[in-house]
């Protein structure tokens, strides 16, 4: 994978900073053309974030490998739903193991096709590779900086994407991804869902003296 050292802010991110932040965007333009109320959603810092979500959130490094490196699995998204308005792509997924089948991420990302070289932009399209692989296949240089961390009460909509039934907090980020010359590559909300709490709590008990 293609970083870059120190590239300029994006117009996105300066954006952001500017203004209060957008929690769930662009999830919110789904739930928005489906006629849908949006979950209940706060900021929290980094160091508020339990164990393992600030491990796996508060970084800055892409979400795919670090999935990835923690449950020990490659990655494929399923899109849920998508829309396209000239260059801007935008689709809600879930990212699952390639194995297992679990899954390990909800979210909804608009990626700004304009930036990327056609090859790239056609896998993009295609659906299936997540896009923290495709900038790491296609040697694009981006660097990725998160512009808030979530708490988020899941709704129907949530628990029926993530497979959950209950109602325990779920935790995530808003980030921005941008290239060497500070555009945006995309726009991202990704939720977490408490089986990686769950994973984390049974390897602790499993330690413990009986």
């Amino acid at each position: 994978m293609t970083a870059a050292k120190t590239p300029p802010t994006s117009k996105r991110s300066r954006e952001i900073m500017k203004q209060e932040v957008n929690l769930l965007y662009p999830l919110d333009e789904f739930y928005a053309r489906a006629g849908l109320a949006l979950p209940v959603v706060a900021a929290v810092s980094g160091k508020e974030m339990p164990e393992p979500y600030r491990g796996l959130l508060v970084h800055e490094r892409d979400m795919t490998p670090t999935l990835e490196s923690f449950h020990g699995e490659r990655i494929h998204i399923r899109v849920l739903d998508r829309r396209q308005i000239s260059l801007s792509y935008a689709r809600e997924v879930v990212l699952e193991l390639d194995e297992s089948g679990r899954i390990v991420e909800f979210g909804a990302i608009v990626i700004h096709l304009e930036h990327f070289p056609p090859a790239a932009r056609e896998e993009v399209l295609g659906g299936h590779t997540p896009l923290g692989a495709i900038l790491a296949q296609h040697e694009i240089a981006h660097v990725s900086r998160p512009c808030a961390f979530i708490q988020v009460a899941p709704d129907v909509t949530i628990n029926q994407a993530l497979g959950l039934s209950g109602s325990q907090l779920l935790y995530g980020r808003r980030n921005v991804i941008s290239n060497p010359a500070g555009h945006a590559l995309a726009d991202i909300v990704e939720i977490l869902p408490p089986t990686v709490e769950v994973r984390e709590h049974a390897r602790s008990a499993k330690e413990r003296p009986q």
